[in-house]
């Protein structure tokens, strides 16, 4: 890497010097190392706390006001966007967006990829890559959740949660990775007003999946198939014994899996679409917010570009037996290029006109408004109807590209039971 590991080098220790003068808490000194590429300057004065053993690495890392990294056991940073008043207690973290008050706790693992929102957490021992996390979420001890995004509740009270020693299966016997889940969806979970999903502990789900909102998973269960509609109990049953040939590359699920793919990825389009048009001016009003909002869109970026290269490769490898197939492996490029395109715009202005009324910029846009500095509040004041008219457009968003998939796949029938 960049850095001389077990070394105190001259420009670490100018840096730290630099760092305190500025207003950070640094309790000792000499047990830190900063790498010679990480930009000072997006590093905060304001009640930034960074306890023995912390380790700091890469151009992109941004450290908000407030910060807390390593107050439970040492902590590596590496291209990192970090907003305000963020808590990493213990761990290493590596190309990956932590919002306002997210926090992590010792041990944890978070790899490239991941974007958790305001007030998302995790217990001890949790491993993430590719995750993304709406506000409040919460993740119990020894979970592992890589390619999947999760949604729903309305408070550190009422949070969608992650049961102890849960894992996301998101790796195939035949190598694929077509398997991210979504826990909720975008254009409902933007509104932070959904039920909470709970996924009991010592249980998992095989990827793809979709669960609805209210989804109540019981402890044990493994999750194999699609639950779209809120507020069901599931409790899984036992897979009996069995033993026969194996066949590679049979994709009997094929229609299901190449489904969930697309909807997750028109589900990124919407979220992303969703940081542009709203979020933006919020991070804005933060101390070094341009930046986190920066990388939030590049997580979301990297996001989609995982998921499209997923599922070319996995097109590749679909052996061309029926017409179906043939079209998933004929009509890949085109579909993914529905992704890169420009994202389809119907409802998107009504929705903003009454966005910017309702929290009180009139006709002068969001930038015109009183108060920016509380996103979450913000957005669950928001009348009904105004809600509505964004859970429509994000929802106009998901759907449009959907249809263009379908038909451009039509002989495999990826959404006629849609």
């Amino acid at each position: 890497m960049h850095h001389e590991p077990g070394r105190l080098q001259p420009r670490s220790h100018d840096a730290i010097v630099q760092l305190m003068d500025k207003g950070v808490d640094i309790p000792n000194p000499l047990t830190l190392d900063i790498g010679p590429e990480v930009a000072l300057e997006r590093i905060s004065g304001h009640g930034v706390t960074l306890y023995p053993g912390c380790r700091i690495y890469g151009a992109a890392t941004v450290i908000s006001a407030g910060v807390t990294l390593g107050a439970e056991a040492p902590v590596t940073v590496d291209d990192c966007f970090l907003g305000p008043d963020v808590e990493l207690k213990g761990g290493s973290f590596k190309r990956s967006v932590f919002l306002e008050k997210a926090n992590m706790g010792p041990a944890a693992q978070v790899r490239d990829g991941c974007l958790l929102e305001e007030e998302a957490n995790g217990a001890h021992c949790v491993g993430l890559k590719q995750t993304i996390l709406f506000p409040f979420v919460t993740l119990g001890s020894l979970v592992n959740l890589c390619d999947c995004l999760m949604s729903g509740g309305t408070s550190r009270k009422d949070h969608s949660e992650v049961g102890s020693s849960y894992i996301h299966f998101n790796f195939t016997p035949d190598g694929d990775k077509t398997t991210a889940s979504l826990f909720g969806d975008v254009p409902r979970g933007v509104m932070l007003d959904q039920p909470r999903i709970f996924l009991g502990g010592q249980g998992g789900a095989v990827g793809p999946l979709r669960l609805g909102y209210g989804t109540v998973a019981a402890a044990g269960s493994i999750l194999r198939r699609d639950v779209p509609a809120d507020g069901k109990l599931v409790v899984s049953k036992s897979h009996p014994g069995l033993e026969r040939d194996h066949a590679p590359h049979a994709y009997q699920d094929l229609t299901r899996v190449a489904a969930n793919n697309i909807v997750y990825l028109a589900n990124l389009v919407a979220l992303e679409q969703w940081y542009v048009h709203v979020r933006r001016p919020f991070f804005a009003a933060q101390e070094l917010g341009g930046l986190v909002y920066e990388g939030a869109l590049e997580m979301l970026a990297l996001a989609r570009r995982e998921r499209i290269a997923r599922l070319t490769a996995m097109a590749a490898k679909v052996p061309p037996t029926d017409a179906g197939r043939q079209a998933l492996r004929e009509g890949i490029d085109d579909v993914c290029g529905l992704f890169k395109a420009a994202p389809p715009a119907a409802g998107r202005e009504a929705f903003l006109a009454a966005f910017h009324e309702a929290i009180g910029g009139g006709g002068g846009g969001v930038e015109a408004t009183a108060d920016l500095t509380d996103y979450t509040r913000t957005i669950q004041k928001l009348p009904a109807d105004v809600a509505a008219l964004g859970v429509a457009w994000l929802q106009q968003v998901v759907d449009t590209l959907c249809s263009q998939a379908g038909a451009l796949l039509q002989p495999l029938r990826v959404f006629d039971k849609e």
